[in-house]
Formats: C-alpha cells, structure tokens, sequence
C-alpha cells in the first residue's frame, strides 16, 4: 500500500461510520438488537457472523486461485514454457492496470492497512479494497507471482468486519476492534490453524489482550475455520510425516537451523526494506511495467528448472517433508524463492508473505537438516521435522512473531514432541535477527508507507518505569489512626511537614494536610482520634512494581500517596507525590 494523500486519508476519516460524525438511527435493526443484548454481548454475537462471511469469502478466494493456476498455467503434470513465461507476465499487466487505476489501495499484503484501520481511520476499510484486494491478490499468486494468500485473505476479513459494523452501526471503540476481529477469521480461514491466527492478530495487530478482545477474536476465528472446512475439509495444509526428538544433542542441530535462518531472515527482510522504495521512486510510467517484469524473470527462474517457486507452493513444501528433494536443491529453492518473493513484493503485486516465508523456512529446515546428516551421518534425520521447524524459525526471524510461530508448528504438525525444537530454534533466529535488524518488518513498510503506527515488538521491548523508580523512601513519621488530632497537629507543625501519612485500620491508609489539622484544632476537635475524621477518606496504595502511569490516576487528587507491601498493606515502602512522578518522566526522557 502506497501512502495516502491527504485527501485520500480525508476522504477516508470522513467517510468512516464510526467516527464521530457518524449518524445515528433509533430504529435500525442494531437499535433492535441492543436492546435486547448488552452491547458486548451484541459485539459476541456479531463475531460469530464476521467469522462466517469471512470463511465463505475465503473459501471463493482460494477457489478463484486455483481456476486462474488450472486456467492459466494449465492442469497437466508438464507446464509449457510459454505459459510459464506469458502468464506472470502478462497477469502483472493487468493487475498494474487495475491497482492504479481502480483499487490503489489494494496493494501489499495486507497486514499493515488493517492495522491503520485500527489505530488511525477508526476501523474504516472500504470494502471496494476487499473486492480489489480478491481479484488482483487471487491472479497474482494464480498466474505464478510468489506470493501467499493468507494476507489478503486477512484484509478481506477485516474489509468485510468493517462493513458489517458500519451497518451495523457500532460506537467508535466497537468499530476500532471490529477489523482486528474480521481480519482473525479471514487469516484463521486462510491458514486452517484458528490458534495461530488468534494469537498473531493479537500479536501483531492489537497489541493487548482483553477477555472482550479475546472471545470476540476466537468466536470469529473459530467460526470461519468451522465454514472453510465444511467446503474444503478438514486436513491440514500438509501430509506430515512422523516427526520425533531422539536425543538432547539433537537440539545443537536445531540451533544451527535457528542461526542459519535467522540469517536468511535479515537478508530476506533488509533486501524488501532497501528495494521497495527504489521501485516506487522510478517514474510513474514504470509502475505499469513493475509487476509484468518480476513475473517475466519468475517465469524464467521456472523455466530453467524451479517451478516450485511459483505461487503459494503448499504442494512442493509437502514433497519436501516426505523428502522429494536432494538437500542441494532444496537450498537452492530457498534462495530461488527470496528472490522470486522480493521480485513480485516490491513492483507492488497484491499478495501475502505468510507462504514464502512458510516456504523458504521449510525448503532451508531440510536443506540444512540434510547438510548436518551428510557431515554427521549418525545424526538422526528426518526431513519433515527440519522443514516444519524451518517454518517456524522462519516466521519468528522474518515476521517476528515468536509466540504465533510456536503454536503454528504445533498446529499443523500436531504433534507436541516438536515443540522444544521449534523454541530452541525459534529463539536463536528471532534474536539473530534482532540484533542485524532491528526494524521489524511490518514496520519498515508501514514508515515506507508515511504512516507512523505503534510497533508491537517496540513496545513488548520498551522498559517499563514502575513506582519504584519514582517513590521516595520518607523519613517522615507514620501515625496511627488512633493518635489525637491535637498531638498530630504538634508533630506536623514542630517538624514542618505539609502532610503526613495516617495508618488506618489494617490496609487503610489517609493522610492530613497542616491545613487541615489547622482546621480541625479551630473546630474544637483536637481530643478527637485521626481515625475519626479520616475513616471516610481513605487514600489508594501503590505497590513497588507497579507501573509508574498507575500511579498518575493518585497522585493529582492526594498529595502524597503510600507504596505499601504486597505481602504486609501496613509496612510503608515508600511514598510517591506528584512531583516524583514528573521528575522521573522528565529524566527517564533525558536518558
């Protein structure tokens, strides 16, 4: 997706049905509808039929692919090396044609705009995208380009929450979380694998995890997984072999695959970030020759013996888990496949990364599972469970989405006894490629873009201050609940403290100000107990750990407040005011 002009980003704001502007309507069947049901439970409800739409709609997605691969690629076993050049070529073509001139934001794969849906246009994405998004996305990866259906298959779930909800008419925070929700079923649907696409949208996406945000994401995921697989059935994406741990030595294989992987991340993900904007810089009249000349030169690779890299490729990372290739080609394939990847990615063609990164991973797991078994013949050596631990490396060092790649292995190899290959392998790309590239993707595009959205990795790294970073350790005196008002009043003023803090009952504290026991000795109340004119009055306690804006909800309305332990409310930690907060944000700034 290119970036918006500001009219365009207007034009969007405007338009959006869950902004502020939005009409109201008393009798809409919504209306109807949450006066019967609370509006969560409405927003429940309503996700059941997101994720219902959303499966049917990539159900026609994924046959759509298919009739442009047998229509323009043919059925037979043979490809003709006309078809293999032409179809690309000329499918980039059109799709130029098309994403110019009617559907110009449905370009990219997808992730990044349903995103910007959440954070900056109020959960508005124009369903023309979704129809844009379906035509030039299925004869793109039809016709050859490398690329993957599940991003699309994400942006037109989220493009058909959208609708849903202004039709709907939600209040602006149900819209905000409506494309999150449709985007969860579309890549659920696309993936057959609900826990993935729950936790990547929560991941990646939303970036928080809320029991509301939670069950409306599942409801939908589960809900498109259940319609996509009453019309394509319920297998897995792939045949999977046996796959098995026999020793712990084992692991420092995996490791290697984690490190060579995180490797080939970088320089999957540097080779987009530095080439996207030198394609979108040359002259506009090269735009419409873009994506025709990365299909020319895929078709070409295909031609001269790499078929495999064309399209999605499920079918070819099966035959490498059963072991179809010698673990040279399947090296090459990899490497084949970035390139095809970068090609077709950055002249702008609809399409997802998700299955070249899913393809690369399996292709490099086996390759480099074959290698160690040629030099290590004693190692044990199964294909399936290289490549399907390649997947996950892959998706952890490129997407960098560490917790999804784990339960995405598990998934679709259903088998448990991979899981501590996958976090040990998992764990050396995803830090690998930390530290060589410190961008994630997904953001690198979106600041290509012009946009400025938050970065969920960012932020999972950010250091947290907590009130024990800012509080002050008092020696001021505590006082009972039970003290005289008078014999307070004499600690305040001979010590010259402005306010003092007050142990109540058991895990009850206040504090007094010098003003106020002014007041009180003025009002004839100083034989009177501090419990007495506080109970009411009782002041919130912090904790050590907690985070420091927690306590910025305190410390405008009481003057000092008590850090108290978790273990024992009466022991003061410390005290934090106002003043601290602001100190410590001022120099944490600085730092």
């Amino acid at each position: 997706m290119g970036p918006l002009s500001n009219a365009q980003a207007e034009t969007i704001v405007e338009d959006a049905p869950g902004s502020p502007a939005a009409p109201e309507h008393e009798r809409t069947p919504a209306a109807l509808l949450r006066s019967l049901f609370r509006e969560d439970r409405f927003f429940l409800i309503l996700s059941v039929f997101i994720g219902i739409f959303s499966g049917l709609a990539v159900v026609c997605f994924r046959f759509a692919i298919d009739w442009w691969r047998i229509y323009l690629l043919g059925s037979g076993a043979e490809l003709s090396t006309w078809r293999l050049l032409l179809a690309p070529t000329i499918a980039g073509l059109v799709i130029a044609v098309i994403t110019i001139h009617v559907f110009p934001l449905a370009r990219g794969s997808g992730v990044n705009q349903t995103k910007a849906a959440l954070y900056i246009y109020n959960g508005y994405i124009p369903f023309r995208t979704a129809i844009g998004k379906f035509l030039t996305a299925s004869l793109a990866i039809g016709s050859g380009h490398s690329l993957g259906p599940e991003d699309p298959s994400l942006q037109i779930g989220a493009s058909l929450a959208s609708l849903i909800g202004r039709r709907m008419k939600l209040s602006r925070d149900r819209m905000r979380l409506i494309a999150p929700v449709g985007a969860a079923a579309g890549l659920a649907a696309a993936f057959n694998a609900p826990i993935s696409a729950v936790l990547f949208v929560i991941e990646e996406v939303i970036g928080r995890w809320t029991a509301g945000i939670l069950g409306s994401v599942v409801l939908s995921a589960v809900s498109s997984v259940v319609v996509m697989r009453s019309f394509l059935g319920s297998e897995s994406l792939f045949r999977i072999p046996p796959v098995e741990l026999r020793r712990p030595s084992e692991l420092i294989a995996y490791a290697i695959l984690g490190i060579v992987g995180g490797c080939a991340s970088v320089a999957f993900a540097s080779g987009i970030g530095a080439l996207r904007p030198r394609f979108r810089d040359l002259p506009q009249w090269t735009q419409y020759l873009q994506p025709a000349a990365a299909g020319l030169l895929i078709g070409i690779i295909a031609v001269l013996g790499a078929p495999q890299v064309m399209g999605a490729g499920y079918e070819y990372m099966d035959e490498a888990m059963h072991g179809q290739f010698t673990w040279q080609f399947l090296a090459i394939l990899a490497g084949l496949k970035i390139v095809a990847t970068l090609l077709s990615f950055v002249s702008g063609t609809p399409g997802g990364m998700f299955a070249p990164t899913l393809f690369i991973g399996a292709m490099l797991g086996a390759a480099v599972g074959g290698a160690e078994h040629a030099l290590l013949p004693h190692l044990h050596w199964s294909p399936g469970t290289y490549a399907l631990v390649g997947m996950g490396v892959l998706f952890a060092g490129f997407l960098r989405a560490p917790m999804t790649s784990v339960f995405m292995v598990l998934e679709v190899s259903g088998n448990y006894s991979i899981i501590v290959p996958v976090i040990v392998a998992n764990t050396f790309a995803y830090v690998i490629s930390r530290a060589l590239q410190p961008t994630p993707i997904f953001d690198v595009l979106t600041r290509q873009d012009g946009l400025e959205l938050p970065s969920m990795e960012e932020l999972r790294e950010e250091n947290i201050l907590r009130v024990e970073d800012a509080m002050h350790v008092s020696s001021d005196p505590v006082l009972e609940g039970e003290e005289r008002i008078d014999r307070a009043h004499e600690i305040l003023k001979n010590g010259g403290y402005p306010v003092l803090l007050v142990r109540l009952k058991p895990g009850d504290w206040s504090g007094i100000t010098r003003e106020e026991l002014d007041r009180l000795i003025r009002e004839g109340k100083g034989s009177q107990s501090l419990v007495s004119v506080l109970a009411g009055h009782p002041i919130p306690c912090l904790h050590p750990d907690q985070p420091l804006d927690v306590a910025l909800r305190y410390v405008d309305r009481w003057p000092l407040v008590p850090v108290v332990n978790r273990a024992n409310f009466r022991k003061l930690e410390g005290a934090i005011s106002q003043r601290d907060v602001l100190e410590r944000y001022r120099d944490f700034g600085g730092e």
